[in-house]
Parts: C-alpha cells; sequence; structure tokens
C-alpha cells in the first residue's frame, strides 16, 4: 500500500509502519493524520498482519506538530484537513484513539526524537521501545498547558507505580525538560532502551 507520509511493509506477519518525512524529522499534519488511520484500517482488515511496529525514518521519531503553517497551525477556521463541525477533535487524539481501538498488537519504536504529539499519540500502544538515542519531550509544559485532561481521555495510559498503583505517571507529561532515552527507560513510558537504536523487525 502506498501513503503519502508512511511507507507500510508487511513481512512476515509483521507491518512495519514508518513514518516518512526525514526531510521534517517526521513531523505531525493533517496528511499524516489521515493516513496513519487508513493505515491502521488497512491493518486490522488484513489477515496477514499479526503485529504492527510503528518507527520513524531518519534521525527523528516525530518532532511533533509540522509548524510550517506558522500561527495558522492551530487555527481551525483555515484548517482544510479537518473541516469544523460538532465531532472536531484534535488530530493527534483521533490517531491515538485509532492505536486504541486497533485489534492487533502494536509495538512503538522510538528511534529518534519524539516530541508533544510524537509522544502523546503513541500512547496506547501496547508496547513502547526507546532507543538510548531517543529524546523525549512533552512542550505543553512550557506554555503552561496541564495534562489534566488527559484523565477524560480513554486512551490515556494509565501505568503501574513502584507500588502497584495504577494512575497517569504525572512527573514525565509535567517536566519541561527533554528526556534522554537511558533516562527514559527508567519510567514506565519506555518499556525498553536499545543501545544503538530502536529497530524494527520480527
Amino acid at each position: 500500500m502506498t501513503y503519502e507520509t508512511l511507507d507500510y511493509q508487511v513481512e512476515d506477519g509483521v507491518l512495519t509502519l514508518t513514518l516518512n518525512r526525514p526531510d521534517r524529522m517526521n513531523a505531525f499534519n493533517g496528511q499524516m493524520r489521515r493516513d496513519l488511520i487508513a493505515a491502521f484500517d488497512a491493518a486490522d482488515a488484513d489477515d496477514a498482519v499479526r503485529v504492527v511496529i510503528m518507527t520513524g525514518a531518519g534521525r527523528a521519531f516525530c518532532a511533533g506538530a509540522d509548524l510550517e503553517k506558522g500561527g495558522d497551525t492551530f487555527n481551525r477556521h483555515k484548517r482544510q484537513d479537518q473541516p469544523e463541525g460538532d465531532d472536531l477533535r484534535d488530530g493527534g487524539g483521533t490517531v491515538s484513539l485509532r492505536i486504541y481501538e486497533c485489534t492487533k498488537p502494536v509495538i512503538v519504536a522510538f528511534n529518534g526524537a519524539a516530541v508533544g504529539v510524537g509522544v502523546t499519540m503513541s500512547l496506547p500502544a501496547d508496547i513502547r521501545m526507546a532507543s538510548t538515542n531517543a529524546k523525549f519531550g512533552f512542550v505543553f509544559a512550557r506554555r503552561g498547558i496541564t495534562m489534566g485532561l488527559l484523565q477524560l481521555v480513554p486512551a490515556a495510559p494509565r501505568w503501574p507505580d513502584a507500588g502497584g498503583r495504577v494512575g497517569l505517571h504525572r512527573p514525565c507529561l509535567q517536566r519541561r525538560r527533554s528526556a534522554q532515552g537511558r533516562s527514559a527507560a527508567q519510567r514506565p513510558r519506555a518499556g525498553r532502551a536499545a543501545a544503538g537504536g530502536a529497530r524494527a523487525g520480527p
């Protein structure tokens, strides 16, 4: 299958879904949102796909929202990829919910930088692996935007803490600085750090 912003490859039951805008560090835009939803629809409908591995091309996993349009990036009146309507919601959220509803196991292999929506859209995945070269950033905190609304999102992850209690991992979401792959491996957001780079494969 061919997608404008993704590379879609199935081999031995494994679908490797690669965010493929390396010139923009795989920044998330409306076309990528549509491609990801369509790709997960195709994966669910294909009995040959037994597991989905999601990774990024080049040196980044996803640099967050594509800000090429400047201030109009979040101007819903000028956006053509998601028209106004009663069911309007954030683009990253629609991808998160589609991953959450996927009938196949989803593994995210963070091969490099993951910022903003580049992290949050992957949170419903069954497994998240991080290269030691990966860097994570929840830049919302730098703009004074709290993450409390995640409590209301069905797809938001509930991570167990050291005592076995399950809840949102607020230290990860509220930190102002980026976390490197090695330090992220010490937190439940990324289940494993792989030396040299996260490589997708069976």
